[in-house]
């Protein structure tokens, strides 16, 4: 049976290594309250929402953003500690999956997502992105999983690197080209908008307010961000397909190609 909370917050559904490389940042210091106006200039608003609700289904911070004991902990652990920590906290927030219905050492990857889907009521891409970081989580914390889903989780993670380095290489001879940050630089005749309307996912008024959120925050800020190498491997190739569309584009006579 899943707790109360759990229920009302959805499982965490952020790239993994966002997750980590912000619990690392916060070795630098740990605010009185995790907010918007602390993260925003690292990530964007959606990433900030995911993240929010990461560090809340894992009782890092509480309803108000204010860190909690537990995330102090895992920010000064290391080593065996560390592995601990994310132990405890892995077997109590996501004690669904791991004395639920299934037996995650012997699961295959579509009960795993099976579970996420019941629970949560996702959509299937959500659920993919919550089971991804469930198996990146309970890898770090040590606890055994089903080699079914260790195998499936690593075949998507090599299929998503293989498409994304042809991306990446489609796109050398074109270096001098700049990606503008602000789509008022586009030319009116690039339909910039229409293609990204294109590739924007239709509102769904059964998402969970917090998955709304994130998409109202990122429909109002539509714009090519800036390639960060640190991303997830789905996002750059997203970045790298939008980046060769407007490579691609023809402009009209007389004006000057970006």
């Amino acid at each position: 049976m899943v707790k109360d909370n759990a229920r009302k917050r959805l499982s965490p559904y952020i790239s993994y290594r966002t997750f980590q490389n912000f619990i690392e940042r916060l070795q630098e210091g740990i605010p009185s309250r995790i907010d918007r106006s602390y993260w925003s200039d690292r990530i964007s608003g959606s990433t900030g929402t995911q993240l929010m609700t990461a560090l809340r289904f894992l009782s890092l911070i509480d309803d108000d953003g204010t860190p909690t004991s537990r995330l102090r902990q895992l920010v000064s652990a290391k080593g065996a500690q560390r592995t601990e920590i994310l132990k405890e906290m892995t077997l109590e927030n996501f004690n669904f999956l791991l004395q639920g219905s299934i037996d995650s050492e012997t699961a295959t990857y579509a009960q795993l997502e099976e579970v996420f889907h019941r629970t949560f009521e996702l959509t299937d891409s959500v659920a993919r992105k919550c089971v991804k970081f469930f198996v990146a989580l309970a890898s770090d914390a040590g606890i055994p999983l089903s080699p079914f889903i260790i195998k499936k989780v690593r075949a998507l993670r090599v299929n998503t690197g293989t498409v994304t380095a042809i991306k990446r290489r489609g796109t050398r001879g074109k270096r001098n080209l700049v990606v503008p940050h602000n789509i008022e630089e586009i030319p009116t005749e690039a339909s910039w908008d229409k293609m990204i309307l294109e590739k924007f996912p239709a509102f769904d008024p059964t998402w969970p307010d917090e998955v709304k959120l994130g998409w109202l925050e990122a429909f109002g800020g539509l714009k090519l961000p800036t390639f960060d190498p640190t991303w997830a491997d789905e996002v750059k190739l997203k970045w790298f397909e939008a980046f060769d569309k407007l490579l691609e584009r023809d402009f009209p006579k007389g004006k000057k190609r970006l």
